[in-house]
């Protein structure tokens, strides 16, 4: 029970930073607080993790320990690539916040941002319902001995098999649209490239190496889009 406790408490830190620091580069790159969208996007992030906690804590408690402290066979191309999505996202926000404080991009359409704010909810809606529909959701692309790792098949995994890949792209292209920035835009293209590679090599590695997955694939033949691709 105590080492839970921890866990819950490093996950509310891990939450807790990671908004307030998303939120410092967005606020201080625009020079104002006054920006509703941008408080659109935090809220949407606050959601999606709070979600996730309540998920892991309450149906899976030991794949937080998974999570927040991996072991060390991560792939190493996995390192390398999450590395440059974190990198490339601040970036994004960066770039955001400037062309809000210098007005780069002008005009850009409300109902457009109402959009892709709609879009970036459902997105990031899709992340906890992949975890409570599989015990293994790793941060990091590994195959899970340890834990026993097994085919995640119900839930969204019934119709693609990277679902979770799937509602990071669309949060990655909608947020850009949210906060009014066709340079983020640009720059949230490179981050969406970036997870669809990691998603083939994520297949490519569980189809050699996880018993099952193989199979699964042929069942399930969509990697991201159901009934395209």
């Amino acid at each position: 029970m105590e080492e839970k406790n921890n866990y819950q408490r490093i996950f509310i830190l891990d939450f807790v930073i990671s908004l307030i620091g998303g939120g410092a580069i967005l606020f201080l790159s625009a020079g104002r607080l006054d920006w509703l969208p941008a408080w659109g996007m935090l809220a949407i992030n606050a959601g999606m993790m709070a979600a996730m906690g309540f998920v892991i804590f309450g149906r899976f408690p030991d794949l937080a320990k998974e999570r927040l402290r991996p072991p060390k066979d991560a792939k190493k191309w996995d390192l390398v690539i999450n590395s440059f999505v974190r990198l490339i996202q601040a970036a994004r926000y960066v770039v955001a916040g400037l062309d809000k404080r210098n007005g780069w991009t002008v005009g850009f359409p409300a109902w457009l941002q109402l959009a892709a704010l709609a879009v970036s909810s459902l997105g990031y809606a899709i992340i906890p319902w992949a975890v409570a529909n599989n015990k293994f959701f790793s941060q990091i692309v590994r195959i899970q001995s340890d834990r026993g790792h097994a085919v995640a098949a119900g839930g969204p995994y019934r119709f693609v098999r990277h679902p979770s890949y799937l509602g990071m792209i669309a949060f990655e292209l909608s947020i850009p649209l949210l906060l009014g920035s066709w340079g983020a835009l640009g720059i949230s293209a490179i981050s969406a490239g970036l997870i669809i590679l990691r998603t083939a090599l994520e297949d490519r590695t569980l189809q050699a190496e996880l018993p099952g997955y193989a199979e699964y694939a042929k069942r399930v033949r969509y990697r991201l889009v159901p009934g395209v691709w």
